[in-house]
């Protein structure tokens, strides 16, 4: 543990030093939770099936209901996350999933494992990652220099891609070597050093104050959606992530049907057709913050957003062997460039037109109606799915994301807030 957290120090103080020592810290904490995700991927379903003996609409809900289910757990920590200092709440957050987690290697070891056990700990995770995300938003506003949002959302989006290109096939391994519920363990230990790590940003993070807190009802569960609702540039942009993350998430179950079973492709060359692209993700967040000081931020959010959607419908038309696992490949490499450049520029944007002190819940309402409206869509491209055959449900997705550009902000449109200037660091 300490050589860990001497190796933080040295990754905190390297890769942050032009935004301050304590976003060095956060991105730190940030890498090394994103890697654990990432070296668990797929566990769940795997201790499912290969443990617990689940069938297929058993894993369908471990994923759709748990998603959906830690959304609605996390609508009423929005308000009360906002009356709070971010550092410990986002500490919290780490240690209420690695508590989480651990609880499954434990239960695995005693025999007592079940799948009642699995949904719930889905659940706690969902909300626990919703508004950690959520805190997240509004402590960067407070600890960085003005103009430095963008610079630390492209790090960010570029420390989530290169985590993507290591985590799976390394955790792919250790899933082979020591079963999924080894790299669950893993997940759970790389939660834990994030908080170490979030904890080592020190500097004093002012309180909210106690009217705002005193002010606080029932009512204000919802004020994340009024906000977002109500504001002309900030409503089409919720309407275009939700659709746009949920189309795209929607296809992928039938897309690795339609890879390993009906092209005959090996797990290992579904595999490749994922990691590999990731370089795409790295390289575009590199070109995001060039492109916003040459072009304008909203003219590279409106390219991007549009360049992005043009890939997908590809996805319908692979064929067997070299040339069908390229044709994958190239795709997602198009499609994974496109948001490695959007996806900073959108976060940055989004940020900048909320006032701090709606951030946490606005975050928390666009993570739970994202994370709803994707859940909802993967269940209802299942059933197309099956009715349609995967390669049509495939290219019906990619001809209604063609539409979804429709909804990103018009350059006419001018903002209920204007742009509000990052503070200082404490």
């Amino acid at each position: 543990m300490a050589g860990g957290h001497r190796l933080g120090h040295l990754l905190g103080h390297r890769l942050g030093h032009r935004l301050g020592r304590q976003f060095g810290w956060l991105w730190a904490a940030y890498g090394t939770s994103a890697l654990g995700t990432w070296l668990a991927f797929g566990a769940f379903p795997l201790i499912a099936v290969q443990v617990l003996h689940a069938g297929p609409a058993e894993v369908a809900a471990l994923s759709s209901v748990g998603a959906v289910v830690g959304a609605a757990v996390a609508v009423p920590l929005g308000p009360w996350v906002e009356v709070r200092r971010k550092r410990p709440v986002l500490i919290a957050m780490d240690l209420v999933r690695c508590a989480a987690l651990l609880t499954i290697p434990a239960a695995f070891a005693l025999g007592a494992l079940t799948f009642l056990q699995l949904l719930l700990v889905s659940v706690v995770t969902a909300a626990a990652d919703i508004t950690f995300r959520a805190a997240s938003g509004a402590y960067l506003k407070t600890l960085l220099p003005a103009g430095g949002l963008l610079a630390a959302g492209a790090r960010l989006e570029s420390t989530t891609w290169t985590t993507t290109i290591i985590g799976p096939p390394l955790g792919g391994a250790a899933i082979g070597l020591l079963g999924p519920v080894a790299t669950v363990a893993a997940d759970a230990v790389s939660y834990l050093l994030s908080a170490l790590g979030i904890r080592a940003t020190g500097g004093r993070e002012p309180r909210p104050g106690r009217r705002e807190a005193t002010r606080l009802r029932a009512r204000d569960l919802l004020d994340g959606w009024r906000y977002v609702l109500a504001d002309a540039t900030l409503r089409p942009l919720l309407f275009n992530t939700a659709l746009f993350n949920g189309l795209v998430v929607a296809a992928q179950p039938l897309l690795a049907v339609l890879m390993l079973d009906q092209l005959g492709f090996a797990p290992w060359q579904y595999g490749l057709a994922f990691a590999a692209p990731s370089i795409g993700g790295l390289l575009g967040s590199r070109l995001a913050r060039p492109l916003v000081t040459r072009l304008g931020q909203h003219q590279v959010l409106i390219a991007s957003g549009a360049l992005r959607v043009i890939w997908p419908i590809g996805l319908a038309f692979p064929g067997p062997g070299t040339g069908g696992l390229l044709l994958v490949i190239g795709v997602e490499l198009g499609l994974i460039f496109c948001c490695g450049i959007f996806n900073p520029v959108h976060t940055t944007y989004r940020l900048e037109r909320i006032p701090t002190e709606r951030v946490t819940r606005t975050l928390t309402a666009w993570a739970v109606t994202t994370r709803a409206t994707t859940a909802l869509l993967t269940a209802v491209w299942g059933v197309l799915g099956s009715l349609l055959g995967p390669r049509t449900a495939i290219g019906l997705a990619g001809v209604l994301l063609l539409a979804t550009p429709l909804l990103l902000p018009r350059p006419g449109h001018t903002p209920q807030h204007q742009p509000e200037p990052a503070r200082g660091r404490p």
